[in-house]
């Protein structure tokens, strides 16, 4: 691969080790999984450079890609591009798919002629299940034909399990940050809208309940969420929106 960059030194922390320290960063969760690979890649080289890229889908539509270096990322990209590849195939077979030379394979032709002219001849694409919510696919890339064998998927077998579950953590931590965000915005939301009604109620003289369907009304006619109504309402007297208890 003609732009592979080396990895780190895979004896510098122990897999266990960066798993932890990585899982109590405070990086985004495509920062941690470029992390990820970056440590799957030292894991696996061994006389020639090996790159690796991830890609993890949340929920069957966000698709997070990471790689060791920018080649591993742009190959993950073509598989996504083509619908097609070891990647592809891993991730619909749960199984392990290893390409011995590029140049010999006849499966997946379009990708693999992509491959031999980046340089690259030797694949193995490892699937990672993370639970029902996601999955992820491990691959890795190196120049030479037959250099990703037998000793590289043991070495791949010694760390799998502790990348998936890290990976499983990391993923459940984004998620309950992601619902916590969401329903602050919630409660924001609802806190505006409030204001919004005590605003109608006391400009047209109504209850709460006539009040509500006043600004539903103007929100359908507008068409606009009634959210964008209350707070170009609250913003039109020039009084800050409310902020919920929780800030």
């Amino acid at each position: 691969m003609k732009d592979t960059v080396a990895a780190s030194d895979p004896h510098h922390e122990s897999v266990a080790e960066l798993l932890i320290r990585l899982l109590a960063s405070e990086d985004e969760l495509g920062t941690f999984v470029d992390e990820l690979a970056i440590m799957a890649a030292a894991e696996v080289s061994q006389d020639s450079p090996v790159s690796c890229g991830i890609t993890l889908v949340r929920n069957r539509r966000n698709t997070i890609v990471g790689g060791s270096d920018d080649a591993a990322r742009r190959f993950e990209d073509i598989h996504t591009y083509l619908g097609a590849g070891l990647r592809v195939e891993a991730t619909k077979s749960r199984t392990i798919i290893c390409v011995d030379d590029a140049e010999e394979e006849k499966r997946w032709r379009d990708f693999m002629d992509i491959a031999v002219l980046d340089d690259l001849r030797s694949l193995v694409a490892v699937p990672l299940d993370i639970d029902d919510t996601a999955q992820a696919v491990m691959t890795f890339y190196a120049m030479q034909p037959r250099s990703l064998g037998e000793p590289m998927l043991s070495k791949v077998q010694r760390f799998v399990e502790p990348v998936k579950r890290s990976l499983r953590v990391a993923v459940r931590t984004a998620r309950f940050a992601e619902a916590a965000e969401h329903r602050q915005r919630a409660m924001e939301s609802r806190t505006v809208i409030d204001v919004a009604i005590g605003i109608t109620m006391a400009q047209a003289a109504c209850s709460q309940e006539e009040a509500v369907a006043i600004l539903k009304k103007a929100s359908s006619h507008r068409n606009i969420k009634l959210r964008t109504l209350a707070g170009d309402l609250v913003d039109s007297l020039g009084q800050p929106e409310r902020r919920s208890p929780s800030e």
